[in-house]
C-alpha cells in the first residue's frame, strides 16, 4: 500500500514538473532578473555592495543566497596527475534540433527603448524599428538617454522534450 501511495505521488510529481512553466525574465527598469519553475523554485540575481553578484534561491519554503563570485575566487589550483587521454565520443545537437528547441519558447512580453548616444545612429534606427514595431513587437528610439529591456520568455519541459523527440 504505501509503496502505491509513493509510486503514486512520484508520478504526479513527474507530471507537474513536465507541464509546470519556466519563466525567463530579464526587466532592466525594475533590475529583475529572475528564471522561475512556478510553485517550486526562483532563482534570482540582485546586485550588492560588497560582492558585485548576489544570486537569491528560494527553493520550496528554504530561501538562502550566496555570492558565486567569492566562491570562483576561493578555489585553489590543485596539481594533478597527468592521465592517458581517453576518447570520448561526443554527440553534438544538429542545427535542426536546435532550431526546434528555440521555437518551443514562447516570448511573453518583450519591449526595447534604445538610445545609441549618437543622433545619427539613433535617426537611421529608426525606420528599421518602426519596421519591426509594426511586424514583432514593442521597438523603441529615444533621443533621451534611456536603456530599457523587459522580456519574459515562458516554456514548459514537456515542449523541450518533445522538441527532442520529433526531429
Amino acid at each position: 500500500m504505501a509503496l502505491t501511495i509513493a509510486l503514486v505521488i512520484l508520478l504526479l510529481l513527474i507530471t507537474y514538473l513536465l507541464f509546470v512553466p519556466i519563466i525567463f525574465c530579464i526587466n532592466t527598469a525594475t533590475h529583475q532578473y529572475y528564471l522561475q519553475i512556478i510553485g517550486l523554485a526562483k532563482a534570482s540575481i540582485e546586485s550588492d555592495e560588497e560582492q558585485w553578484i548576489k544570486i537569491k534561491m528560494k527553493v520550496l519554503f528554504f530561501k538562502f543566497s550566496f555570492y558565486p563570485l567569492k566562491i570562483i575566487g576561493s578555489k585553489k589550483e590543485k596539481i594533478s596527475k597527468v592521465k592517458p587521454n581517453k576518447k570520448k565520443s561526443h554527440k553534438r545537437m544538429s542545427i535542426k534540433t536546435f532550431i526546434k528547441i528555440i521555437k518551443s519558447f514562447n516570448v511573453e512580453k518583450f519591449y526595447l527603448n534604445i538610445d545609441t548616444g549618437n543622433c545619427i545612429y539613433n535617426a537611421s534606427l529608426y525606420p528599421m524599428f518602426a519596421f519591426l514595431n509594426y511586424k514583432i513587437g514593442d521597438f523603441h528610439i529615444n533621443f533621451s538617454g534611456n536603456n530599457q529591456l523587459n522580456l519574459v520568455v515562458k516554456n514548459r519541459l514537456i515542449r523541450i522534450i518533445r522538441a527532442f523527440i520529433n526531429i
